[in-house]
């Protein structure tokens, strides 16, 4: 049977997440799938595991972050589509049936993102889909809901590189995952680039996963997630909005920089946030900026749009979390 996909897992001092994670995958309803594991330098004897169980495996010599690991993955697979899946996953076994026939119903379609369960509580959402918004702040669509909701296909953003389908020969026309970002936001990154160029990126409700969740980083917040996300924000924004859609959403995006500090400064990360900000500024001319081409005006204005819906659609996720939170749903 000729093989139509390659599933990468980055793996990154990962060892405890490797036997359930390769356990579910060898479950999977098709087999019309290639294995590839890119280690980043573990020092937790992962690279000892994956030899002795013949796993097909990259070595590299140091940690290059998410971006560089899956970069390496991606070029190495010689099938048309490739699923990028983080190590802290457990698949459903109709996993990669699910997200192929879903790619495949049209050449437009760059990334199709999974349905993704937390893995302590089952049932509520991890992702479904990530979002963008006017203010500069990346989400996932359905976090903290019922697990039983979000059931139709739709258009999102962008896929969530955790557990998603990507059209291979895509990457040749708008780059690779970008290696400045090493890891955080790179997956809203390579979507924003995929949409500017004309692509969809969708949400297939049938490919579900069970996600434990900042399984390499180790905590929702922390030091190093909150400098890199601050950076690589920056670095999003400068490379995908022209110079004129940078200035229509100047307001919003300095209001969502002063919310974001405020709510770190109460989790004790300011200073880290700062910081982040501040290498980004410094640095983001480094980026390779989007060029922008006439015939991609329309794709502009339809991002625009979906800046706004995303705003509209995180104001209405966080009522619901908060009022479930104090049990007034």
């Amino acid at each position: 049977m000729k093989k139509k996909v390659t599933v990468v897992i980055p793996n990154y001092n990962g060892l405890k997440f490797m036997e359930p994670c390769f356990q579910a995958l060898s479950r999977q309803t098709s087999k019309a799938f290639d294995l590839l594991v890119v280690d980043n330098g573990s020092a937790d004897g992962s690279a000892e595991w994956l030899r002795e169980h013949k796993i097909p495996s990259i070595f590299l010599k140091e940690n290059t972050g998410f971006s560089g690991a899956v970069n390496r993955g991606i070029q190495a697979a010689k099938t048309p589509y490739v699923i990028l899946l983080n190590n802290d996953t457990q698949v459903f076994p109709e996993f990669v049936e699910e997200l192929l026939r879903c790619i495949e119903r049209s050449p437009k379609i760059f990334s199709v993102s999974s349905k993704m369960l937390q893995m302590y509580k089952p049932e509520l959402l991890d992702d479904a889909g990530d979002m963008y918004t006017l203010m500069g702040w990346a989400f996932q669509r359905g976090v903290g809901q019922s697990s039983k909701g979000y059931k139709s296909a739709c258009r999102v953003f962008s896929a969530c590189a955790g557990a998603a389908i990507y059209r291979k020969s895509v990457f040749e026309e708008i780059g690779y995952f970008d290696e400045m970002h090493f890891a955080y936001l790179e997956d809203m990154d390579i979507g924003y680039r995929a949409k500017i160029a004309g692509y969809d990126n969708l949400y297939c409700p049938g490919a579900k996963v069970y996600h434990v969740g900042s399984g390499t980083s180790g905590s929702k917040y922390n030091s190093f997630k909150v400098k890199l996300a601050a950076r690589n924000n920056i670095y999003l924004n400068y490379k995908n909005m022209p110079g004129p859609q940078l200035l229509l959403n100047s307001l919003p995006l300095g209001a969502g920089i002063f919310v974001k500090y405020l709510f770190f400064k109460k989790k004790g990360f300011a200073a880290d946030y700062v910081e982040g900000l501040k290498e980004g500024l410094k640095t983001a001319r480094k980026c390779k900026k989007v060029p922008f081409k006439r015939e991609n005006l329309s794709n502009y204005a339809a991002i625009e749009w979906e800046l706004l819906a995303g705003t509209l659609i995180y104001i209405y996720e966080f009522s619901i979390r908060q009022l479930k939170k104090f049990s007034i749903l």
